[in-house]
């Protein structure tokens, strides 16, 4: 959603969501469902976490640089490691439990994405392959080699044709790979400045942006009809200051409707930017102070948000903390900051009604944390 244009209907985590012209007042239904979560609550009071609710540590000594809830889903978790495979871990019933290992890549596993409708995981590793994996019963349905033969350092699915996936790789090129075929779409790839460490699409998936260890984010216009890339924009974030991270949001809060692009670039900042046309163009919006200058440390949007009380953003840190930031707010926009870690933290999830937040770190632990209830 682009250029304050939008559809009269989207479906947003399945809830249908119906956009009003610039200056409405009347939340969409989105906002309602994060309304009703919220109540007369304050926004520090809604992201307040009453402590841990598990740790797993199956993959203590080696990095865990990704872990995801299942889309649409409270208790389904997946994490990948540096030890070369990936858990899918089930929260309740109690106690929270590792359903499976998957195992298969010879390297780190660097990235990975559970498909629209969850019944798939794509995972990309440092042994120059991708996999794609049913995640009922944690067969490896393919392997696919790097078109390039390089490491394989990001990737997304599309987000309306989960048959296609885009990685990234340390040739510094990204590739359109049809997971059915195993085979690189035509016109599908494209080369940037430097490795290629972060992808996200925007929400109707017409929108590709990519960042490098350069410091570039490259957006690409993506052909829904044939998978074509073609490049757009470039902006240099910072020079020589690798990009870990791009999480894209079609909409903030009521008041602040632009399309946004959250960036963690190694300059112990983390970056909100609009995206201000229908090719990627990126304006700084703002930035929060954290610390990161050499992890691959990730951020997110929280799911749901309360349109009263504004919108916030959470991300991993090298100080071992997981940090809330309210991104409406001027002046004291931290509203939050966990502490449990005891190295880096480098990826944070939340499952889709916010009551659990997974995440992870440099030494291998995942801890899921609560929020406290009212």
């Amino acid at each position: 959603l682009v250029n304050s244009v939008y559809p009269d209907d989207i479906k947003i985590n399945n809830l249908k969501c119906s956009f009003l012209p610039p200056g409405s007042v009347v939340p969409t239904s989105a906002a309602e469902a994060s309304r009703a979560m919220a109540g007369d609550t304050s926004l520090s009071e809604n992201y307040a976490f009453a402590g841990m609710y598990h740790v797993f540590d199956q993959h203590v000594d080696e990095a865990v640089p990704r872990v995801r809830f299942a889309n649409d889903d409270r208790h389904r978790l997946a994490c990948c490691s540096l030890d070369g495979s990936i858990s899918l871990c089930q929260l309740v019933p109690a106690p929270p439990t590792v359903l499976r290992v998957l195992r298969g890549h010879t390297r780190g596993v660097s990235d990975f994405a559970w498909s629209l409708s969850n019944d798939i995981l794509v995972s990309t590793s440092l042994d120059a392959t991708m996999r794609i994996w049913a995640s009922e019963d944690g067969r490896c349905i393919r392997e696919i080699p790097d078109p390039d033969g390089a490491e394989l350092l990001c990737c997304t699915f599309q987000p309306v044709n989960n048959n296609l996936t885009v990685v990234g790789n340390a040739k510094h090129n990204v590739h359109v790979m049809n997971i059915s075929t195993g085979k690189k779409v035509k016109g599908g790839s494209s080369k940037l400045t430097g490795r290629v460490l972060a992808l996200s699409f925007d929400a109707p998936g017409r929108l590709l942006w990519a960042g490098d260890d350069r410091g570039s984010v490259f957006s690409f216009l993506f052909d829904m009809a044939t998978g074509k890339l073609t490049k757009a924009k470039r902006l240099v974030v910072h020079e020589g200051s690798p990009v870990t991270s791009i999480s894209a949001r079609s909409w903030v809060s009521r008041e602040a409707r632009d399309p946004s692009l959250l960036i963690n670039a190694c300059l112990n900042k983390l970056l909100l930017y609009r995206v201000v046309d229908n090719e990627g163009t990126l304006q700084l919006k703002r930035s929060f102070p954290i610390e990161q200058s050499s992890h691959p440390v990730r951020s997110i949007f929280c799911p749901l948000m309360s349109f009263r009380q504004g919108a916030c953003v959470v991300t991993g840190s090298e100080d071992m903390c997981v940090h809330f930031f309210d991104v409406e707010r001027a002046a004291k926009a931290a509203v939050n900051k966990l502490q449990g870690h005891s190295a880096p933290v480098l990826d944070v999830s939340f499952n889709c009604d916010e009551s659990l937040l997974a995440s992870s770190d440099a030494s291998g632990m995942v801890i899921v944390w609560r929020r406290e209830q009212k």
